[in-house]
């Protein structure tokens, strides 16, 4: 995906151009997915290295908190566990036995905090690993380029 594709109709914190946050990704790991072009950026790097499931699963973990009613939780719980937690997901966190264990046991009876422990281990691999390699990677410098250029 090219980078205007990447950013067409995507609108960063609170400026009409996401080109214009660019830098401010930079500042931290939060600043950087606080913004959607800083997301979508940070996703497409991500699909680059193979591990696109780390800001999906963080993305749904912060959807699933915003969740008012039992059958939506309950539903939306079941999706994020087939989809990221169970053994063999086909997006598949990378996240210790124990941590999948406590979720797997608890799925039946979910609560806006099942995810929690595993959000926080996945946001901890993304600052500490994935999140140095970005602000490296041609993606991320290609944005500033542009960015600089105006």
């Amino acid at each position: 995906m090219g980078l205007n594709a990447l950013f067409k109709g995507r609108c960063c914190c609170f400026t009409k151009d996401p080109l214009e946050e660019a830098e401010i990704w930079g500042e931290s790991v939060d600043k950087l997915l606080g913004c959607k072009s800083g997301q979508a950026a940070f996703r497409e790097f991500l699909k680059s290295e193979y591990s696109e499931e780390n800001i999906l699963f963080w993305l749904a973990c912060e959807e699933y908190k915003k969740i008012k009613s039992l059958p939506e939780m309950i539903s939306s719980a079941n999706r994020i566990y087939s989809e990221f937690v169970k053994c063999e997901a086909p997006r598949q966190i990378n996240i210790d036995c124990g941590t999948r264990e406590n979720i797997t046991k608890n799925i039946s009876q979910p609560s806006l905090t099942s995810f929690d422990t595993a959000q926080k281990l996945i946001y901890s691999l993304m600052a500490r690993d994935c999140y140095p390699r970005f602000l490296k990677s041609d993606i991320y410098q290609d944005v500033l380029r542009r960015a600089n250029a105006r």
